[in-house]
């Protein structure tokens, strides 16, 4: 799943996963689960983690085969902020064409202005991190009833750095997918957005209609 920062993709991507009974890979998340693990990987990923290095490409891809190691056969999965960067898709492409997966990229579109516009009005919840939009008036988490607070680099500074990034790195990574891309209207409200979503995937047969 590809998105500009504010698109929605993390909350549309649960969304999807939960209905349609996909597994989410989402890397930060991997890493985490791992470093609580004692295995060679578990360790591994640990110490990098522990030193504060950046996790390299190689490691990346380690944890990802792992992860479909993992999986029932036939599962389906939804990657959540990988690939970002050319090196990375083409990694990981070659990893998943290994294991017999085939592969199709899901783009949701908004315009800079609607990310900066969700972006500094959004409310994160301070445990479970569930994300809420300005239209959410309350100031606990529905979920597990924490309060809310508002990221640090949620700021308009920060949020153009992230976006300038964005076309930088990712946009030049979408286009390796141009020919298996999928685009959807980001703009409405993350309800309509993953509602048209589940619709478009549906229709081309790649999650199974609702019962």
């Amino acid at each position: 799943m590809f998105g500009m920062q504010g698109a929605g993709k993390g909350t549309v991507g649960k969304r999807v996963a939960e209905d349609f009974g996909l597994e989410i890979f989402e890397t930060g998340a991997a890493l985490r689960e791992l470093a609580t693990q004692d295995s060679e990987l578990g360790k591994k990923v640990k110490e990098i983690i522990e030193s504060g290095k950046l996790v390299s490409n190689e490691v990346v891809m380690e944890i990802v085969e792992n992860f479909i190691n993992k999986l029932p056969a036939g599962k389906s999965v939804l990657f959540d902020g990988i690939p970002r960067k050319i090196e990375q898709a083409n990694s990981l492409n070659a990893l998943l064409e290994k294991n017999g997966r085939d592969y199709k990229a899901l783009l949701i579109n908004i315009s800079k202005e609607t990310a900066l516009r969700r972006l500094t009005t959004r409310k994160i919840c301070s445990s479970c991190k569930e994300v809420y939009p300005a239209s959410y008036k309350e100031n606990t988490c529905a979920k597990c009833g924490a309060p809310l607070t508002t990221r640090a680099d949620d700021n308009a500074e920060a949020i153009k750095v992230r976006l300038e990034a964005f076309d930088r790195e990712t946009v030049p990574t979408i286009e390796i997918y141009k020919n298996k891309l999928i685009e959807i209207d980001g703009e409405g409200t993350i309800e309509e957005v993953a509602l048209l979503t589940e619709k478009t995937l549906e229709e081309k047969g790649l999650i199974s209609p609702k019962n």
